[in-house]
């Protein structure tokens, strides 16, 4: 890997505090890029933006371009990488300054309805200690809104049954956040740590640990929920899908965007709400029953429910 790669990565996870996600995504970028320039003669620090779009058209199988939303990340990867470059001075000019990417189209995801998200929650029905586990995360990735690495990051000591609260160490940000979870959760966490001391496994901290006892990865995570749906009968479930429905359900209930901001640990509010999707009904509801024009007015001059 280019050195003026890695320091950008660096500075990304150190200064940043960008996931190991969005690192890994990033590498993986530049290193093609790399590779197509590379078979030019030129180097990563020569490119230019003639350079740079003949990567992006590159991209993809013969007769099949990526999809928007993929072209557009590699344009934010170009853009970020060379514009920290030119800021620092290791570069006399910025080739990526003018590259525009694609216009994603927006789409509202299906959200789970409420008694989908609860078939999905029972499906760990055994009480083996990888069934307790998943039962567990299920109940945080919906019950308390995670993101799967935040999960999978967690610790015994961050999770306090009694006051039904989970300190989350490493947010998106590298900012921590304290979580209220409901009983069903800790009910199942409680089940899972009596059967971990139980078993007095190898002394780790770890909260969910693979069957060898390690620490349970992300892709692992997201294929115990993918799992979990299957079993109950619900389409596409996976993380981000019960963190979306975490915020959805919450908001339909009641709550208001600030609080669900700090569950979810958003620095930004719009993206908040990008999270929830208010169900037609409920607005119908609140819209009754606050806007001034939503009664009509009968003969007699009262004001009735229209």
């Amino acid at each position: 890997m280019h050195a003026l790669v890695r320091k950008w990565l660096t500075y990304l996870e150190r200064d940043r505090g960008a996931s190991a996600h969005t690192i890994r995504a990033y590498a993986s970028d530049l290193r093609h890029l790399q590779s197509y320039l590379d078979a030019r003669g030129v180097e990563l620090s020569e490119a230019d933006r003639r350079q740079l779009r003949g990567w992006l058209a590159s991209l993809g199988s013969p007769g099949k371009r990526p999809a928007p939303a993929s072209l557009a990340r590699r344009v934010a990867t170009l853009r970020s990488f060379y514009g920290w470059a030119h800021a620092e001075g290791r570069l006399p000019a910025n080739p990526a300054g003018l590259l525009r990417g694609p216009r994603v189209p927006k789409t509202v995801p299906r959200i789970l309805e409420v008694p989908e998200a609860d078939a999905v929650m029972q499906r760990p029905s055994q009480h083996g200690i990888l069934e307790l586990r998943n039962r567990a995360l299920l109940e945080l990735l919906y019950g308390a809104g995670l993101r799967v690495a935040e999960a999978v990051a967690l610790d015994w000591p961050d999770v306090s049954i009694e006051e039904r609260l989970v300190r989350v160490r490493s947010g998106k940000g590298g900012k921590a956040r304290i979580v209220p979870f409901g009983p069903p959760a800790a009910a199942a966490l409680d089940a899972l740590l009596r059967q971990l001391r139980a078993e007095a496994v190898d002394g780790s901290s770890s909260l969910f640990r693979n069957y060898r006892g390690g620490r349970l990865s992300s892709r692992s995570a997201r294929r115990i929920v993918s799992d979990a749906g299957a079993s109950a009968g619900v389409d596409r479930v996976h993380p981000h899908a019960l963190r979306h429905a975490c915020a959805t359900h919450m908001l339909s209930a009641g709550a208001d965007l600030r609080a669900i901001q700090e569950q979810l640990g958003h620095a930004k509010l719009s993206t908040t709400e990008r999270y929830t999707h208010v169900d037609p009904a409920h607005l119908l509801r609140v819209y009754r029953a606050a806007h001034p024009r939503a009664r009509a007015v009968d003969k007699t001059g009262r004001e009735t429910e229209d």
